[in-house]
């Protein structure tokens, strides 16, 4: 019983982080190609190659999960300084907070009847009219109902199991072949992202495929581009 309400939690949990889970498999995907690339493009020395790749991992990874933690907090603290706010208009002057409400319902379309509806409905229930005011005036995204730390655990995980995904052929194999192996893999990595993105976002699959491969591909070229830049200025 318990293990299964532990499955359930875990399934509920990664739903409600799918957003965080892609884009930190993008992210982690799309930098480490780049920089195993362009490492490897200037030497065949495997233990190079994992060195630059296992730290660009971890620090890329870390950094994503702090900017996701920061996010989701500067997110909640902006709604709670909004609610508060709010609570104290609606004590202040009410009237001017159903102004406010009526004239964002007109702007969505509502008639003045049925606006009218709305605002009699709420205006002597100071309780009902937060709510309504806050679904109808607050800006940006509505808080996420998961805790920040779990959302950021999500994202360093994605972050950093994609980021493996290139790094782990230069393990295995020489370098001239773990680049062909890791591009391949890498490749049909971001095919899968491209998928899930289509997904989550409820967007056309094969443009979304094409945008994931395609700045996955332009980090490549960056990265190999860069390297053998700097390979032939500090060589030079």
């Amino acid at each position: 019983m318990k293990s299964s309400s532990l499955a359930e939690r875990l399934r509920q949990s990664f739903a409600a982080s799918a957003g965080d889970i892609v884009f930190g498999m993008e992210d982690g995907t799309v930098s480490i190609f780049g920089l195993v690339l362009g490492v490897a493009a200037t030497t065949n020395d495997n233990k190079a190659v994992l060195i630059a790749g296992a730290s660009g991992a971890f620090a890329a990874a870390v950094s994503m999960m702090a900017g996701t933690y920061l996010e989701i907090e500067t997110n909640a603290d902006e709604a709670r300084t909004f609610s508060h706010k709010l609570s104290s208009e609606i004590i202040q002057n009410p009237d001017r907070v159903l102004g406010r409400v009526t004239d964002r319902l007109h702007a969505a379309g509502m008639s003045h009847d049925q606006a009218a509806l709305v605002t009699d409905l709420v205006k002597s229930k100071p309780n009902l009219l937060h709510g309504v005011a806050s679904a109808v005036l607050a800006q940006g995204a509505p808080e996420k109902a998961q805790s920040p730390l779990i959302h950021s655990l999500w994202m360093l995980a994605a972050d950093f199991i994609s980021a493996a995904i290139p790094i782990i052929p230069f393990g295995l194999m020489p370098v001239p072949q773990a680049r062909v192996v890791s591009s391949v893999i890498t490749m049909a990595l971001l095919i899968c992202l491209g998928v899930g993105r289509a997904v989550v976002g409820q967007t056309p699959p094969l443009r979304t495929v094409l945008e994931t491969v395609a700045i996955g591909v332009a980090a490549a070229l960056a990265g190999v581009g860069i390297g053998l830049i700097l390979a032939r200025t500090v060589g030079a």
